[in-house]
């Protein structure tokens, strides 16, 4: 192999900074399963939510620094897969379904293979100009990062109240599988390109998620908590509001694409 063609084959520079939050959300992901073994289920959960942070950047950084490539891709993929679908199931089948080991670990099982299989289905679709939810800034099911945060919600009910009640098998067992099957479905939900702010409610949005910051540090599970019941309450809006986009365009034949990001 010349020389010139070990250059082509190679990671291009600017690709690097991006892959690297890849990775470093992959390795947040699986520190996660770490602090379960040991126990610490807040560190395991900020684990997680660390990686879900991550994984809203890196291809921003990629955009920004033009570094996109397909190995980023391959990588995004592997990388979500493990920190938003194994490790959220290991953690809650350690806090709570090992007590029903048999059962319990076909749900935990049931939600990491939904999480792959989401995470395949875009893959699959990746190249296809004909994706009605995209094309309109909607995104086809739960996402992954969401679908691990909302995994996690009897634990933050647990860990806000105290409630034994939150960690019962037979509570969070069928809450496993219905996250689950939200991440596999067709619903049409919100992505950041399908909301809109009209004007007069731009500063109250930023003074919102300052507000939100600060409860995030200090009540940090109270705050996603909320966060998680305001997600489940907009899914119902977002398909009502894909519905009204789809009549629009059944309507008037219009199939303008507006920008959509998975």
């Amino acid at each position: 192999m010349s020389n010139g063609e070990r250059r082509l084959a190679g990671l291009p520079l600017r690709s690097v900074p991006a892959n690297a939050i890849t990775a470093a959300a992959l390795c947040f992901g699986l520190t996660g399963v770490r602090f379960a073994i040991a126990g610490n289920w807040p560190m395991a959960m900020a684990c997680i939510i660390g990686a879900g942070v991550l994984d809203g950047l890196d291809g921003r950084v990629a955009r920004m620094l033009k570094g996109e490539s397909r190995f980023g891709a391959e990588l995004d993929s592997l990388s979500d897969a493990i920190s938003f679908g194994v490790s959220p199931a290991l953690i809650v089948y350690l806090w709570a379904l090992k007590d029903v080991p048999r059962i319990g670990w076909f749900f935990a099982l049931g939600y990491a293979v939904c999480c792959a299989l989401r995470l395949a289905r875009f893959n699959a679709q990746i190249d296809i100009k004909d994706q009605p939810h995209k094309s309109a800034g909607f995104l086809t099911g739960v996402p992954a990062p969401a679908g691990a945060g909302l995994m996690f919600v009897p634990l933050y009910i647990w860990d806000v109240t105290g409630e034994p009640l939150a960690r019962a098998p037979w509570i969070v067992a069928p809450w496993t599988l219905l996250v689950a099957l939200l991440m596999i479905s067709n619903f049409a939900t919100f992505s950041w390109s399908s909301l809109r702010l009209r004007r007069d409610l731009r500063l109250p949005a930023i003074l919102l998620v300052g507000i939100a910051c600060a409860m995030l540090i200090s009540e940090p599970w109270a705050t996603l908590l909320a966060i998680s019941a305001l997600y489940l309450l907009m899914i119902p809006f977002s398909m009502s509001s894909y519905a009204k986009i789809k009549r629009r365009r059944a309507m008037t034949g219009n199939a303008t694409e507006l920008p959509g990001d998975e």
